[in-house]
């Protein structure tokens, strides 16, 4: 079994590859869900941010990401310091998900796998990039942000000429059918690693 990887900047469509993945059968983690059910239930990582955002970081016991969106806006340096707490967790639940799957790819599919350096551990990344306004359409009505916000977002991510750079396993997600792509990169991987 190899791990792999599957990242893209917010807007590129990496989940929807990840549906199609699991159509085809492979088994796929999502980190941004793990993380936000470990916000939520983990008894550790909810006393370290209590001590590092506040008391108000949580109210009834649910974890509010606006308190931790706005002390992020003021702090940047604070990222690294979540970041720190946060990605040990969830490498940890993802590897205790893949030993129970039988499949020859696992994917853990997450936003910032090259930022965090997290694309290390795995045998290979996929990157599924799209052209710019594409991206800021689908997060626009996705989420319902304005251009501008959408653009900051992004601009807090790695620009995908820096992530192309680390992976030669591409898939461009502008609206035209995945499939064959999907099954040419899969395909390749195979090769690749000899699954």
């Amino acid at each position: 079994m190899r791990h792999i990887g599957l990242s893209g900047g917010i807007g590129s469509g990496k989940s929807t590859v990840a549906k199609a993945l699991e159509h085809m059968g492979y088994p796929v983690f999502y980190s941004d869900e793990e993380a936000k059910k470990l916000y939520a239930t983990h008894p550790l990582l909810k006393k370290e941010l209590l001590a590092l955002l506040g008391k108000e970081s949580y109210q009834n016991d649910v974890f509010q990401k606006h308190v931790l969106a706005t002390q992020l806006f003021e702090n940047p340096a604070l990222k690294e310091q979540i970041a720190a707490l946060v990605h040990p967790l969830v490498r940890e639940r993802f590897n205790e998900w893949a030993e129970q799957q039988t499949a020859d790819l696992v994917f853990n599919e997450a936003a910032i796998l090259f930022e965090t350096g997290a694309y290390k551990l795995l045998a290979a990344t996929i990157l599924v990039v799209a052209p710019l306004e594409t991206r800021i359409q689908r997060v626009q009505k996705r989420d319902g942000l304005s251009r501008e916000a959408v653009l900051k977002r992004i601009a807090n991510q790695w620009a995908d000429s820096e992530k192309m750079n680390l992976t030669p396993y591409v898939i461009t997600n502008d609206g035209q059918p995945l499939l064959q792509q999907i099954e040419e990169v899969i395909s390749q991987l195979k090769t690749h690693l000899n699954v």
